[in-house]
């Protein structure tokens, strides 16, 4: 944890008397819970394509931001509050079809791609991996001879992952099959690749797996974007007393975009939820009566569920110098909450984690705060890898929808969304967001 300079502390109120004193100066609009909801309605709507990268879905979401933070006045580091980078990523912006004995499946809700799957129409006979193959050496030397060409192998998911046990002959035959099949238990959870199979390669809920099929047609269009231009998105607020010193609230705001001409994947609760919380924060400490005494930075950053590069990207070139950095906090999956609020590095920061604590003890903004070790989930990891203070903010309990199609506005319940809110905005003024009381 970094201390704050001696000559600094005159700006942060004790935690006895800022519980009393912050209490009562909590805000109204920002808690109008209407205009939450349309952010993330408009964020995960059909017109921002999944925030990702078809139909320019995470530039849409990334203007729409720099015009919210326009609005409210933000200050900008750079022009349009923009951060360029550039990522390669596997996209499906085409044709996307499942067919089982001429029984169409429904993308989305019944089958996904892989990640890395890559681009074919291919109409064949299935074919079941033998599960031999991990325990019979003479069942595993015939799957090794035998011809894969034109056919579409299926497999169970828990297979799939025993592969990795298997030598590389193994995986490279599979390579030469016109097509592969994972058949999954339970959830389809989509996720980005940066590479791309020779093939394509499906993921199928095991339950639309019905009367043991003998044929599928499979048809995928898939394109690797080697350099597809993103960007974060960046304002401030200028601190009245310390402006060289920062508080920093983050975000990501991208999602997985499309699968397909008709699928999309919403992503109200990761993280249109974090995103809206953002702009609720941004609005509080805009507002002239509200202006910190250090600066609170606003990022929004973009290719997260990429392998967080947004916020990457930002460490290695930052703004203004991480050692300015006082505190971050991280908005990430805040839709829900009728358990409680997990705190990711909170058993690092044992002492602010403490603080937190006494705050919603105090105000009895969520139900429980739970403290998590180091993880590697969300933006506040790179930075915190690099000395930076962080805390990552998620909810628990509720909808459990997550990187799928069903992960949707009209579903999220947002039970703490006020109660994180306002005890982010204690914490924030703890660490020095708002003045000391000027002395009598």
């Amino acid at each position: 944890m970094r201390l704050l300079p001696a000559a600094s502390w005159s700006v942060i109120l004790p935690l006895s008397l800022s519980v009393g004193l912050l209490g009562a100066a909590l805000p109204g609009r920002a808690q109008d819970m209407g205009l939450v909801r349309e952010t993330i309605t408009t964020l995960a709507a059909p017109a921002m394509h999944g925030r990702g990268y078809v139909r320019h879905g995470s530039g849409r979401a990334a203007s729409y931001l720099a015009r919210r933070f326009k609005a409210l006045g933000l200050r900008s580091f750079t022009p349009g509050y923009a951060q360029p980078f550039a990522l390669t990523v596997n996209t499906f912006p085409g044709a996307f079809a499942l067919r089982l004995d001429g029984r169409p499946l429904q993308p989305g809700f019944d089958f996904i791609a892989e990640p890395a799957s890559g681009s074919g129409r291919v109409t064949g006979p299935l074919l079941p991996l033998d599960s031999l193959i991990f325990t019979n050496e003479a069942a595993g030397q015939r799957f090794l001879t035998q011809p894969l060409s034109g056919r579409i192998v299926v497999l169970r998911q828990r297979d799939a992952e025993r592969l990795r046990t298997l030598p590389d002959a193994f995986a490279e035959h599979l390579n030469q099959a016109a097509a592969l099949i994972t058949l999954v238990p339970t959830k389809l959870t989509a996720s980005l690749a940066a590479t791309q199979h020779a093939q394509p390669r499906l993921q199928v809920l095991a339950s639309r797996w019905a009367n043991y099929p003998q044929q599928a047609t499979v048809e995928v269009t898939a394109r690797l974007e080697p350099d597809y231009p993103t960007r974060n998105v960046i304002g401030y607020v200028p601190g009245r007393v310390q402006p060289d010193s920062f508080l920093v609230v983050t975000a990501h705001y991208d999602h997985l975009g499309r699968m397909g001409k008709k699928t999309f994947f919403p992503g109200a609760n990761d993280n249109a939820s974090g995103t809206a919380m953002l702009l609720a924060l941004a609005e509080y400490y805009a507002q002239p009566e509200n202006q910190p005494a250090y600066s609170v930075a606003f990022m929004a950053f973009g290719a997260e569920e990429a392998g967080l590069l947004g916020s990457r990207h930002y460490v290695a070139h930052p703004l203004f110098p991480l050692s300015r950095i006082r505190f971050l906090i991280n908005m990430d999956l805040l839709g829900t909450g009728e358990e409680g609020m997990t705190v990711v590095n909170g058993k690092l920061l044992d002492s602010r984690f403490q603080q937190l604590m006494r705050l919603n003890e105090a105000g009895r903004f969520v139900p429980q705060l739970a403290a998590r070790g180091r993880a590697a989930n969300s933006d506040h990891f790179p930075f915190s890898e690099q000395g930076v203070p962080a805390f990552f903010f998620y909810t628990r309990g509720g909808p459990t929808a997550y990187h799928d199609v069903h992960d949707q506005p009209a579903t999220l319940p947002l039970t703490a969304f006020r109660g994180v809110y306002q005890l982010t905005i204690q914490f924030l003024n703890l660490l020095g967001a708002r003045p000391a009381t000027p002395p009598r």
